[in-house]
């Protein structure tokens, strides 16, 4: 180390002359971080390790990827395969008592007696009797489809006033629920003891009023009065079918409607009415399908044919048309093309519809 001579001595012949003393300032200070960065870049040697460790790094975690994907493979297989396995049941059922009837009950109509393959029973779509079933089927259909529609409607209107999860609103869905299936010979029993010949009410009404329902022949066994039995299980369907749809009118849209200064009847035939339009068509459609594909309730009242699954009955008992063959497929034929259609429709309404019920 060299020691600076004192103020005042010269210094010693050949003696190396005093260092400058050394200022450490902040540039000096803020320097330094830099001087060791760039001697780290110009040796090489730390940059290297820091570089191996992240390159290994992401192998490892590229390995961890690869290996849970290979894991979650399998592990997906099996859940899709138990999925599968769960649904065979129901596939099986659907094979066997719906698929299966459904086509031997078609493909019958286009074979003869003898098992010959012909399209000549296809003329029996051409006899009055058969038109006339498919007239007063579809007439039918169309009256009580309607009339519940109509009824439903109002029903799910008065509905959606209610809270969702009261006791009220909870009992009548579980009426809907239960009264949509109630059909076939209870369905009649209970409409004979109460509007029949002798009925509760009929009795009622005559002994009370002088109004005989029944003046002009038992109305309840004919083919227009199967409308009343079949508007009730109309009803709560529609109010099953179309309830979701009232439900996904939104309340923001009226307060939108309002604060541009659009009165109620404006907004709801501007606004929640088209909304509304396409599910309550689709649920006209199911109701309209519902009613025609219907048939215990107006076997237990009605002895004849006169409707098309009636005609279908008579069909199989006895072949009332002559110069035909295995004429109760060809109708069958009939009522598929009859419900494709009309369940095509109501699906393309439904998927219309469940934009504004997302």
């Amino acid at each position: 180390m060299t020691t600076a001579p004192a103020p005042g001595v010269p210094a010693a012949p050949g003696a190396a002359a005093p260092a400058a003393p050394v200022t450490a300032g902040p540039a000096a200070v803020a320097a330094g971080p830099a001087a060791v960065s760039a001697g780290h870049a110009a040796t090489g040697a730390p940059a290297a390790p820091a570089a191996a460790g992240a390159s290994a790094a992401g192998t490892s975690a590229a390995g961890t990827s690869a290996a849970g994907a290979t894991a979650a493979g399998p592990r997906a297989r099996r859940r899709v395969g138990i999925a599968w396995l769960g649904l065979t049941p129901f596939a099986a059922y659907v094979l066997l008592f719906l698929a299966v009837p459904a086509a031997i009950a078609v493909g019958s109509g286009f074979f003869t007696a003898d098992g010959a393959f012909t399209f000549a029973n296809l003329a029996a779509f051409a006899d009055p009797t058969v038109l006339r079933a498919f007239g007063a089927s579809s007439g039918l259909s169309a009256v009580s489809a309607v009339i519940g529609a109509l009824i439903g409607a109002v029903v799910c209107w008065a509905l959606s006033a209610l809270r969702p999860d009261g006791l009220v609103r909870s009992a009548i869905d579980a009426a809907a629920s239960v009264l949509a299936q109630f059909g076939g010979v209870m369905l009649a029993f209970a409409f004979i003891a109460t509007i029949g010949v002798q009925g509760l009410v009929t009795t009622w009404l005559v002994s009370t009023f002088g109004i005989d329902l029944n003046a002009q022949g038992a109305f309840l066994y004919t083919v227009p009065g199967l409308v009343l039995p079949y508007v009730y299980f109309q009803v709560p369907l529609m109010v099953l079918t179309f309830m979701p749809a009232l439900e996904g009118v939104k309340t923001q849209w009226g307060e939108a409607a309002a604060t541009l200064g659009a009165s109620r009847a404006t907004y709801w035939r501007r606004i929640a009415l088209p909304v509304l339009a396409p599910a309550f068509w689709g649920s006209l459609l199911l109701l309209f399908a519902n009613a025609f594909s219907s048939f215990a309730t107006a076997a237990a009242l009605i002895s004849q044919g006169g409707i098309v699954p009636l005609t279908i009955r008579a069909q199989l008992t006895s072949e009332t048309i002559t110069g035909l063959q295995n004429v109760a497929g060809v109708l069958a034929l009939g009522m598929v093309v009859v419900m494709a259609v009309v369940m095509g429709a109501y699906s393309l309404l439904q998927r219309r519809a469940a934009r504004w019920q997302r």
